[in-house]
């Protein structure tokens, strides 16, 4: 796992660290969860449209996307989730799923059963609210991406994603210098970006052409973060980074 965290419920204390004070009872509560940890193959519905779970899926170690698929055999991909993300903490609540969650590379997961997840939630309010504001943070993402979607201009989509997945990266110590994992492939990114992969690769292109990011072998390189910021019209605030992480304007020196 990454980082040398072993016990598996230390990746969500990571994660929620990033967004919150996490009291020391809390965390005591959270390290001591039940779960079970699963590895699976890469493209594997973890839940599916019309199931009821009676668990959570924790991502220890791979990515996992969110996404809606349509009649005629089309996808939106919604979200992609990485190492220290709940991705279907909603699903203790709303009993049937609206969309689809599956894995995009071959991943490790702990599953947690919602009913030891509501004893722990009952016990540790404090906890609750984290989680609560985990979720929260969550919907922001959401805000941005309909942001992206209806009105910047296709550069601008793609750069903001690739600040966007930095910077979570980052957070959660997954990151090298301004090189970051970056697991979708082109036809992915497009099912996200709202474009088609020819018109993606001629952005990225762009990107590359402008010295703005390099691509290669699962990596990306951010090569010049402020005029990469500039054109994706950047701003951290809805990621709620605790401690200051994402300054309003970052810069090289400050990422």
């Amino acid at each position: 796992m990454p980082n040398g965290y072993n016990a598996p419920m230390e990746m969500l204390a990571r994660k929620l660290d990033s967004i919150a004070r996490i009291a020391d009872a809390d965390r005591e509560a959270l390290l001591a969860l039940p779960h079970t940890v699963r590895n699976l193959p890469a493209r594997h519905d973890i839940v599916r449209f019309g199931d009821r779970p009676n668990q959570s899926c924790l991502v220890l170690q791979g990515w996992v996307y969110r996404y809606s698929a349509l009649a005629e055999g089309g996808r939106q991909i919604l979200s992609f989730y990485i190492a220290g993300d709940l991705p279907d903490l909603q699903s203790l609540h709303l009993h049937r799923m609206d969309h689809n969650l599956a894995t995009l590379t071959s991943c490790v997961v702990a599953l947690v059963a919602h009913d030891d997840l509501r004893a722990v939630l009952l016990k540790n309010p404090g906890l609750a609210a984290t989680l609560w504001r985990d979720s929260l943070i969550d919907a922001a993402h959401y805000r941005e991406r309909i942001t992206s979607l209806g009105r910047r201009q296709a550069l601008g989509r793609v750069a903001h994603m690739f600040c966007e997945l930095y910077l979570r990266q980052k957070a959660v110590g997954l990151t090298r210098g301004l090189s970051c994992p970056l697991a979708p492939k082109q036809s992915e990114l497009a099912d996200s970006l709202g474009l088609t992969s020819v018109h993606l690769n001629r952005v990225l292109r762009t990107l590359r052409g402008r010295g703005l990011v390099t691509l290669g072998g699962g990596i990306l390189t951010i090569e010049n973060w402020h005029a990469l910021a500039e054109v994706a019209e950047f701003d951290p605030t809805f990621l709620h980074l605790a401690n200051n992480a994402a300054p309003a304007h970052p810069t090289v020196e400050t990422v």
